[in-house]
C-alpha cells in the first residue's frame, strides 16, 4: 500500500535545500511541465510553510525573487552535461556546507553522495517503458541514476499512482517509502468567453474555425500516428472541415509522424506549430473544439487536466495515468485503435450536448487538482523525512 500522509513533527533548526535547476530550462512539453511543478513548488512554499528555512539551488542568471536564500550556480547548467557534474559533485558539497538537513530534488535524481536525507519526486518512468524515444546516453543516465536515487532517498514522491506502482514493480522500492502527491493546475487555465483575444490570437497565428487539438512533444510514445489515422478515418466518413493540431516541439524518433502525414495526404490538414509558449497555452486550448490525448504512457498527462480546466472535452488513452486525471470527466479510449478514435472523433464534433456536458465534468474535475495542496502535502513529506516517519 502507498504510504499515506499523516502529520509529523519537524525537528527544530532543520535547514532544507531544494534544488531548482530546472526551473525554465529548455523547450518541450516535459521541460516546460517539470518546470512548471518546480516554479508552483517555490512559489507555493511561503503558504504551505511560512516558518520554514529553505535554501533554493538555481541555475545561473536565474531572476527568480522569493524569500528564501537563494543560491545562484556560476555554472552554465543549462547544459545538460554541466547540469549532470553540477548534480553530483558541487551540490553534495553545497548541501554541507549549508548545513542542509534534508535536500528535495524534484525530478527523479538526487546525488549519489548526499551528506543529508533526501527526498526525491519521480516524476515517471518513461525511460524504461519507452526506451525508443530516449537517446542512448540519456536512457542510461536516467536509468541508472534513478534507480540510485529511488534507493537512496529517505522518501519518494510520485505524481500519480501509475509512477508509484511502476516504481514499486521495477526497481522494487518499499511502497510505504512513497507518497503520491498529484500536481495542480494554474489559475490562468480557465474558459475563456468568444471574443477579441481569441479571434485575435486566430487571426495572428492563422488557425482554422474549427480544429481538434493535441500538446506534446511530437515523439513514439505520444501515439500520434495512430491519431493521424483516426483523424483520417473521421475526416473521410465525415467530410469534416476540422482540422487536426498537432502543437508541441519535435522529440526523438518523430520521423514517421511526418511520413503519415505525407501517405495519408493530410498535409494541409494537420497543422504543426511546434513548440507552444507557455503564456499562450490558455488560448490554445480555449479555441480548440475539443482535446485529444493518445499517449500510451504518462507519469501524470498535465495537458488533459489544462484543457479541462478551460472547460475542453477530453478524449485521452485509458492507459498509465490518465484515468486517474480524467476519471468520469472525459472519454476515455482504447489507444491501440484508430477506429475507435474516429468514431468517438464524429461523436464529439457532431454532437453539441455531449460537448457541453464533457465540458461541465472537465470543469469540476479539474478542480481537485491544487499547485497549494501539492506544496502542502509536500512538505508534510519533509516533516515526516526529517522526523524519521516511513
Amino acid at each position: 500500500m502507498i504510504a499515506e500522509q499523516r502529520e509529523a513533527a519537524i525537528p527544530s533548526r532543520s535547514r532544507i535545500g531544494i534544488n531548482a535547476h530546472l526551473l525554465g530550462s529548455g523547450e518541450g512539453y516535459r521541460r516546460a511541465g517539470v518546470s512548471r511543478y518546480i516554479s508552483n513548488l517555490l512559489t507555493h512554499l511561503q503558504e504551505a510553510d511560512a516558518d520554514g528555512d529553505y535554501v533554493l539551488f538555481l541555475a545561473a542568471r536565474s531572476t527568480l525573487s522569493l524569500p528564501h536564500d537563494l543560491k545562484s550556480s556560476r555554472l552554465p547548467t543549462d547544459n545538460p552535461g554541466m547540469r549532470i557534474l553540477w548534480e553530483q559533485l558541487v551540490l553534495p558539497r553545497a548541501a554541507r556546507s549549508e548545513n542542509l538537513s534534508l535536500l528535495h530534488s524534484p525530478v527523479n535524481i538526487q546525488p549519489v553522495a548526499l551528506p543529508c536525507k533526501g527526498v526525491v519526486t519521480v516524476m515517471d518512468l518513461s525511460f524504461l517503458a519507452y526506451p525508443e524515444s530516449f537517446k542512448r546516453p540519456q536512457r542510461f543516465y536516467q536509468t541508472t541514476f534513478t534507480r540510485l536515487s529511488a534507493r537512496h532517498a529517505t522518501r519518494l514522491i510520485a505524481i500519480s499512482l501509475q509512477t508509484a506502482r511502476d516504481l514499486i514493480r521495477r526497481f522494487q522500492v518499499p511502497a510505504n517509502k512513497i507518497t503520491v502527491i498529484y500536481p495542480g493546475v494554474d489559475s490562468r487555465f480557465r474558459p475563456l468567453a468568444e471574443g477579441p483575444e481569441l479571434n485575435q490570437f486566430r487571426r495572428k497565428l492563422g488557425l482554422p474555425d474549427r480544429f481538434i487539438l493535441c500538446v506534446g512533444t511530437l515523439e513514439p510514445r505520444k501515439n500520434l500516428v495512430m491519431l493521424l489515422r483516426a483523424y483520417n478515418q473521421f475526416k473521410r466518413q465525415t467530410r469534416t472541415d476540422h482540422k487536426l493540431v498537432l502543437a508541441g516541439g519535435k522529440g526523438w524518433l518523430d520521423q514517421p509522424i511526418q511520413r503519415t502525414i505525407s501517405e495519408l495526404g493530410l498535409d494541409s490538414d494537420v497543422l504543426l506549430p511546434g513548440f507552444v509558449a507557455e503564456n499562450e497555452l490558455p488560448l490554445w486550448y480555449n479555441s480548440a473544439d475539443a482535446f485529444v490525448y493518445p499517449s500510451l504512457y504518462e507519469g501524470f498527462g498535465l495537458p488533459a487536466l489544462e484543457a479541462m480546466a478551460c472547460g475542453r472535452p477530453v478524449l485521452v488513452a485509458n492507459t498509465s495515468s490518465l484515468p486517474e486525471v480524467v476519471g468520469e470527466a472525459g472519454i476515455l479510449l482504447n489507444p491501440d485503435s484508430p477506429e475507435v478514435w474516429a468514431e468517438a472523433l464524429m461523436r464529439i464534433c457532431s454532437d453539441g450536448n455531449l460537448r457541453s456536458d464533457l465540458s461541465s465534468r472537465a470543469l469540476a474535475r479539474a478542480q481537485l487538482f491544487s499547485w497549494s495542496k501539492m506544496a502542502r502535502e509536500t512538505v508534510l513529506v519533509y516533516h515526516e523525512a526529517l522526523s524519521g516517519g516511513t
